[in-house]
């Protein structure tokens, strides 16, 4: 068996090239990798000696030669095939191993150049892998270096790979070369004539994974499987590791979206309870126990059968009262072990679907991590892209409009209500108190319905809403809208503004003597 290796990442390959010399494979090699592997004490076969030609052009050509496809090509199973390279003494490669220059991780430097995306583009190595996986039967094909131990395991209790294992490695090879070039069509195809660079490629080339088949999708005759981004962000749900609990469904997997993303954006203690994508409690507390307490309160009926997610570990107390419901999908950044003997404890809540994920690094408002950098929608044959609604609103952010001045706890409390409004569907309506969400209007062809709405809520659950912190995540149209909250007892309200009557609202507020602030911003949610 000859062996060509030829890697730009070098992990673990001293050992993967000893274990194959060990079981008797020739080892070729080119570059610096046969550099490594013979100061390594061993033998190796320069592909400049396969060839009978010096690699040239600073490496960029050293495996593009008959010699090395054709090794790689032919099919052992024809006999005019292995005439051919008898006839031109090329001896068979068997096993492949590569994996290609650098592109993707030079091009997420800050400061890369065009020239230095240009220079990490692989020919050879791509051209090589293809070859070797089209012909699978015959060339075993590793492109990462994870595959090694399971290659050598094949070979030493067989002496040979499974046509299953390469097909296997031949597909990962394909997706792998397919990933490569759809990152360098979308880097360069962001580079505008004077070299700038869009904010959107002139082609977008999705590369996802799939981590599972669902059961369904968001109805029995449809269905669905689950995807991650290739290169996934630390923070974000795909990242999760489930703990227990049933398997999760489409409808789990959105809903659970919506309230990670929600609560991850808070850096108090928080809890997150979604109903139909739409958070239907949410609330701060000194921990998770008082957090969740609040949040439940809000809507308890719409809690039934939701997705709570908490930003802290969840401990004994707060499991305990967790059990009392009845809950799809709990997450949070951990558990401790008492938390999780709680949910075992009964058959009916061993099947809660427990997941852990860890929060962004950079905290709640660092969203480069963790976050979508675009968001994107299928539209028919069509989609649509635009980048996330990632922006962080601050105090300073903030222009009182109104005459009445909003108290700080005013300003606490239409914040949270501004944060919160930003993942609920639009029309959105919040009514806030304490860092507790009193009434929430989701989803409305209308504002007013929605703000009707958060206001029927309110009182289905008890709660009164003197007081409260308003927030619209767009502007009121009219009056009427500012109106039917101050009825229900708002006492400040943020809104975007912009509206051709903001003066009118305006007014309205003054009438009414309510504080009224505008963000400058608009969340609309669809």
């Amino acid at each position: 068996m000859n062996a060509l290796i030829s890697v730009s990442d070098k992990t673990g390959i001293v050992e993967f090239a000893r274990a194959l010399h060990a079981l008797g494979v020739k080892l070729i090699s080119t570059g610096g990798t046969a550099s490594l592997l013979a100061g390594q004490g061993l033998p190796v076969t320069e592909v400049a000696a396969l060839t009978g030609f010096p690699e040239m052009l600073d490496g960029r050509v050293k495996t593009l030669h008959p010699n090395v496809h054709g090794a790689l090509l032919a099919r052992r199973d024809v006999p005019a095939h292995m005439a051919a390279l008898a006839k031109h003494q090329i001896d068979t490669i068997d096993l492949l191993v590569v994996n290609l220059y650098p592109f993707e991780a030079t091009v997420a430097k800050a400061g890369c150049t065009l020239e230095d995306a240009i220079e990490n583009i692989d020919i050879g190595g791509p051209a090589m892998v293809r070859s070797g996986a089209k012909n699978w039967k015959d060339v075993v094909v590793l492109t990462d270096a994870s595959q090694y131990e399971g290659v050598l395991d094949e070979l030493r209790a067989g002496g040979k790979i499974s046509d299953t294992t390469k097909f296997a490695l031949s597909v990962a090879a394909f997706n792998r070369v397919s990933s490569y070039d759809g990152a360098i069509s979308d880097y360069l195809s962001r580079i505008q004539g004077d070299g700038s660079h869009a904010s959107f490629p002139g082609q977008a080339n999705g590369r996802f994974v799939k981590l599972q088949d669902l059961r369904y999708g968001e109805n029995p005759h449809q269905q669905a499987a689950f995807y991650r981004d290739l290169y996934p962000a630390p923070g974000s749900l795909v990242m999760a590791k489930q703990l227990q609990g049933k398997e999760l469904s489409y409808n789990n997997i959105a809903d659970a979206d919506a309230a990670w993303e929600c609560v991850k954006s808070f850096d108090a203690p928080a809890c997150v309870i979604v109903k139909h994508a739409n958070p239907c409690g949410v609330a701060l507390g000194k921990d998770v126990f008082e957090a969740y307490g609040k949040a439940l309160k809000t809507d308890p009926t719409s809690a039934f059968g939701g997705i709570i997610a908490f930003n802290r570990p969840v401990d004994l107390a707060t499991a305990q009262a967790i059990c009392k419901q009845f809950v799809e999908v709990l997450m949070a950044p951990g558990y401790t072990p008492e938390a999780l003997e709680v949910f075992q404890a009964t058959k009916a809540k061993q099947n809660v679907r427990i997941l852990e994920i860890a929060l962004p690094p950079g905290g709640a408002t660092d969203w480069d991590n963790g976050r979508n950098a675009v968001d994107v929608k299928r539209v028919g044959s069509g989609l649509l892209m635009q980048t996330a609604d990632n922006h962080v609103l601050s105090r300073s952010d903030l222009k009182v409009v109104s005459k009445k001045q909003p108290t700080a706890q005013q300003l606490e409390d239409l914040l949270f209500a501004w944060k919160v409004a930003k993942f609920v569907k639009s029309n959105a309506i919040v009514f806030c108190k304490d860092g507790m969400t009193m009434g929430v209007g989701a989803g409305q062809m209308s504002r007013l319905d929605s703000a009707r709405i958060a206001s029927i809520k309110a009182q289905h659950a008890g709660l009164s809403l003197q007081g409260t912190a308003v927030a619209s995540d767009a502007f009121f149209p009219f009056r009427d809208g500012l109106d039917v909250v101050v009825d229900a007892g708002a006492t400040s309200v943020i809104q975007p503004g912009g509206s051709m009557r903001d003066q009118e609202v305006i007014d309205a507020a003054d009438e009414r003597g309510v504080a009224m602030v505008f963000s400058g911003v608009r969340h609309f949610r669809h």
